[in-house]
């Protein structure tokens, strides 16, 4: 009997052993523990006209903040915000999602909206990826691309949001189904020293910044099981789905079935208009935020658009979507890859 309960006890441990080692191999123990996060600190930030403009330009421009905390009018090519629902957040209307994604009321109303959070709060969920409640962000909201942010941007971004008419708008909470909710927690990494200014001295090194916190990689490398294809940055076939309809992102990568064809001025109208001549971008594509950036911040991610590596893949919206053996999408042209 003794014996028995030795070899139990045993057994009992060597799976326990082994459990742990899986888990330690594979998703680590930060589902189980909660998300990484540094202590919230009283820190604010001086409100300036300076940092407001330069916060506007940010948050309703390259960042996009606004273009997800807004309710917008999808029915539209220009997707205008609803009278005054400017930053009042809104339910994620895209097909597809891991749950029931909500955009946080982000006008300082104190009861529906950030009007009760702390500038420090603000700051961690918009670098971090940690919530104002401790709960980490579902990376939807792209606080991965929003770490390269200097702290003075920083500033500037909450220095606008303060600025908003508060709006009483009630949303429901975030929904993330299981696993997917704890699996996250893995995600935000703690800022924990000072970020310094960007490097803009040259069109290339200033466009390779605002690809990067503007989410282009994001959106124009395509997926697989959450995790963007090795190879394939930036050469589009991502499919959105949602009020806007269903499209695959476009190639921008300098290859022939990229963007050889654009010479800079027709780049610049296309971003601003969301037009490629006559034929009219899906509006998941959002030119109506990016019609805000100066001529120089475009020209600039035109510039580093054409140093990335060019790669062969043809994706086209106006023709019957066929499976893509190259990126796995069902796309337009999918089956000439």
């Amino acid at each position: 009997m003794k014996r028995t309960l030795k070899a139990v006890g045993v057994s009992i441990f060597l799976v326990v052993v082994l459990l742990v080692g899986f888990i330690g191999l594979t998703i680590g123990w930060q589902p189980f523990l909660g998300p990484r996060a540094r202590p919230l600190t009283s820190r604010t930030f001086e409100r300036t006209p300076q940092r407001l403009e330069r916060g506007r330009y940010l948050a309703d421009g390259l960042l996009g903040c606004m273009d997800c905390h807004s309710v917008r009018d999808w029915s539209k090519h220009d997707v205008p915000v609803v009278n005054n629902m400017m930053g009042a957040g809104d339910i994620f209307p895209a097909k597809g999602l891991p749950g029931r994604m909500v955009a946080s009321n982000l006008t300082p109303d104190p009861e529906t909206g950030v009007g009760n959070w702390t500038d420090d709060q603000l700051a961690r969920a918009i670098r971090e990826g940690i919530g104002h409640d401790g709960r980490a962000l579902f990376p939807l909201m792209p606080y991965e691309d929003f770490r390269h942010l200097s702290d003075e941007d920083l500033a500037s971004v909450i220095v606008f949001l303060r600025s908003l008419a508060p709006v009483r708008h009630s949303l429901p909470k975030t929904e993330i189904i299981f696993p997917v909710k704890y699996l996250i927690r893995s995600i935000p990494q703690p800022l924990t020293g000072p970020v310094p200014e960007p490097d803009l001295s040259t069109p290339v090194k200033r466009g390779a910044f605002l690809v990067a916190v503007g989410g282009c990689g994001d959106c124009h490398t395509p997926m697989k099981r959450g995790q963007p294809l090795k190879g394939m940055e930036l050469a589009g076939g991502e499919i959105f789905e949602g009020l806007w309809g269903r499209a695959a992102t476009a190639n921008i990568t300098p290859g022939p079935s990229g963007l050889s064809y654009y010479d800079e001025a027709l780049f610049v109208e296309v971003l601003r208009t969301g037009f490629v001549k006559a034929r009219k971008l899906s509006p998941i594509m959002p030119s109506w935020a990016f019609r805000n950036l100066t001529d120089e911040d475009l020209k600039a991610i035109y510039a580093y658009l054409r140093t990335v590596k060019p790669v062969k893949h043809r994706v086209d919206n106006t023709e019957a979507p066929t499976l893509c053996k190259v990126c796995g999408k069902v796309h337009g042209l999918g089956s000439q890859n």
